[in-house]
């Protein structure tokens, strides 16, 4: 068994890229994939389709609001804070139907199941999730996607080829889709290996300059728009056709706060008709109850649904026990992804928990922020390999798992899923350098 993990270790090291996966970040190496269940894994198969038929159902919910079929303050809430030119460019019918091809839920493992922390439509760790398949398929045979299934899936979205353009502000990710980008390259047919129109390649989002008929794959967060140099000329292609851009720049698709719009009384019907009865229950299950904080004041007579207060001000008030709530910023925001503008309740001083909801309230309208149940991961066991003491050693962890679905014709297909398992004492679990990152494979 000693000389198995060293053989894998050794697999492991021996694959890493020289210019490594993410800029500058580090994670704990470990000789097993995370272990996932036939049950959970089927739910997970299923989940990709219940999510791509949430967010066909939020795009359709916003065009309407504007629209004025469905409540106008949807669509106010969705394009708070966001530029004029943007809204109008992200309503243009031609882009209508446009969703995001590659969905990526944040799942946290429970000790009932999983929540679904948020949605990603700009994902990072497709690269790494391609190269931790790819790598530990070579020892394990049942890897969830294979070794291939990321580079399938991401081929599937961009088939004749893409410019990735990436943004300074994304450039931890540049490493991970370059070697995305390579693999791609080696694997086209002979028959599309000339030129250009055909291939991947990584540019800076700075200064690029688009060409006629050839798919951009944006990673960059939209708020970042204004920092990057001419990219008018890449709006002006896609709206006149020229190019396609993928995910679309639909702002409003990229918010948090649609897990508040989900629970909202008024919009039940709604959501209960398009995602049909089934979907709707089912993700009734796993969309943590959420809030927005909006700070409107409510009738005399009315409470804030399941916490039972008049005024967001009172939520300020709250004991440390009843604090067990997540602040997040909604979306477009350099604090909107990543882990920057998250705040559990239960964590903060009451002085600074109070000063949050003042402040989150005080800019509503040009930064709308969210109320969120916190749900506690379970933990797991997992091995990993000690550097500074040579030695095999196990962590106590919680689990995110990020599984990747591509939307691939009428088909929605889970290829990888990425579990990040997090040291006990960590609340919010993303990489980091005392965390271990792996496939995950499917459990005999």
């Amino acid at each position: 068994m000693v000389a198995v993990t060293e053989d894998r270790l050794q697999t492991i090291r021996a694959a890493l890229p020289k210019e490594g996966l993410f800029a500058e970040k580090d994670w704990l190496l470990s000789p097993d994939a995370f272990p996932i269940d036939k049950k959970f894994f089927a739910d997970l198969e299923q989940l990709g389709h219940r999510l791509f038929v949430f967010q066909r159902a939020c795009n359709q919910l916003y065009q309407l609001s504007v629209k004025g079929k469905q409540p106008e303050w949807v669509a106010r809430y969705l394009d708070a804070g966001k530029p004029k030119e943007l809204i109008e460019f992200s309503r243009q019918k031609e882009i209508r139907d446009d969703l995001p091809r590659v969905i990526r839920p944040d799942l946290i493992l429970t000790e009932n199941g999983y929540i679904i922390a948020e949605i990603d439509s700009v994902p990072g760790g497709i690269g790494l999730t391609g190269w931790l398949n790819q790598t530990y398929s070579s020892f394990d045979n049942d890897i969830i996607g294979d070794a291939t299934g990321m580079l399938d899936g991401f081929r599937a979205v961009v088939p004749n080829g893409a410019d990735i353009v990436i943004s300074q502000e994304s450039a931890t990710y540049r490493p991970e889709m370059e070697w995305m980008a390579a693999r791609l390259n080696e694997r086209r047919t002979s028959n599309v290996e000339h030129g250009t129109s055909n291939s991947w390649r990584v540019v800076s989002a700075e200064n690029y300059e688009p060409q006629d008929r050839r798919a951009v794959y944006r990673f960059f967060e939209l708020f970042d728009l204004p920092n990057i140099p001419g990219i008018e000329n890449t709006l002006r292609a896609n709206a006149d056709g020229r190019i396609t851009i993928r995910p679309p720049i639909k702002p409003y698709l990229e918010e948090k706060m649609w897990f508040a719009l989900f629970w909202m009384h008024p919009l039940r019907e709604f959501w209960r008709r398009e995602l049909g009865n089934k979907y709707f229950l089912k993700l009734r299950q796993v969309i943590p109850y959420s809030w927005l904080l909006d700070p409107t004041p409510l009738p005399q007579h009315a409470v804030i649904p399941r916490l039972e207060i008049q005024d967001w001000r009172e939520a300020a008030k709250f004991s440390q026990k009843d604090r067990e709530l997540l602040l997040k910023v909604s979306g477009f925001s350099p604090l909107g992804w990543g882990s920057r503008g998250i705040a559990l309740g239960s964590d903060l001083p009451h002085a600074e928990w109070e000063k949050r909801i003042d402040h989150a309230l005080a800019t509503f309208e040009s930064h709308p922020t969210i109320l969120q149940k916190f749900h506690k991961g379970a933990l797991f066991e997992h091995s990993y390999w000690d550097a500074e003491t040579s030695e095999l050693k196990t962590m106590k962890g919680r689990v995110r798992l990020c599984p990747y679905y591509f939307v691939e014709g009428d088909r929605v297909r889970l290829r990888g899923a990425l579990a990040t398992i997090a040291p006990a004492d960590k609340k919010f679990l993303h990489g980091m350098s005392e965390a271990i990152l792996v496939s995950s494979r499917l459990a005999a």
